[in-house]
Order: structure tokens, then C-alpha cells, then sequence
């Protein structure tokens, strides 16, 4: 092998570590797939597929990518993922606790106009 090809493996060996390298710097995101797989069970349970249907699929659809980015080993990907699935899963929570609010303010002023209109009745 001359020196000249010797330099371009070692170069292309060296270029190989590095890439690797920076392919390993990227962390598993087992922590921030678990907090966003909790998110989105939290927004089910709170009413996100009846209140927020579009959020809630948008959270489980970007999961699963999540999860197919970690099996690819693809960690930055999988990550972000994660967060957008996370949020869009926040969001259907309170989207849904803020239509059951909205629904039980309903219920209380329809009680609340029953209860006057039976106080007026008694009163005359």
C-alpha cells in the first residue's frame, strides 16, 4: 500500500469515528418516551378522544413514529418525536377538561334557573 492510499484509508477511517462517534452522542430517550406515553394515557383517561379527537390521534400517531425511530435506533428523531406527541397529548387534556368545564357551568346555570324559577312559584 503506497502512502498516499494509506493516508486516504486512514482518513476515511478517521471521518467513519467520527460519524460514529456522533451517532453515539445522541441518548436513548427512554426517559422522555415514557413521560409522553403517560401524557397521552393522562389524556384519554381526562376525555381526549371525545373532546380533542384530532390532538389525541395527532399524540398516539406521532408515538408510534417515536417508537419506530427508537427500534431504528434513531434517538434525535425518536426524541423529538416524543415532545410533539407529549404536547399535542397536553393539549388534548386540557382541551377536554376545558369542555367538561364548560359542560358542568351549563349544568350549574340550568340548576341555578330551576332552582329560581321554584323559589318565584312558591314566592307569589
Amino acid at each position: 500500500m503506497s502512502s498516499h492510499q494509506w493516508y486516504r484509508a486512514a482518513g476515511a477511517i478517521g471521518i467513519a469515528a467520527v460519524v460514529m462517534a456522533g451517532c453515539a452522542s445522541v441518548p436513548k430517550p427512554t426517559e422522555q418516551i415514557a413521560v409522553s406515553n403517560s401524557a397521552i394515557t393522562n389524556a384519554s383517561r381526562a376525555g381526549g378522544a371525545e373532546f380533542a379527537p384530532v390532538e389525541m390521534k395527532s399524540a398516539q400517531d406521532k408515538m408510534a413514529r417515536a417508537h419506530q425511530a427508537m427500534a431504528k435506533e434513531d434517538y434525535e428523531d425518536a426524541r423529538r418525536l416524543a415532545e410533539e406527541a407529549q404536547a399535542d397529548a397536553r393539549l388534548a387534556e386540557k382541551k377536554a377538561e376545558s369542555a367538561k368545564a364548560r359542560k358542568a357551568a351549563v349544568v350549574m346555570g340550568d340548576d341555578i334557573r330551576v332552582l329560581r324559577d321554584e323559589i318565584n312559584r312558591k314566592s307569589k
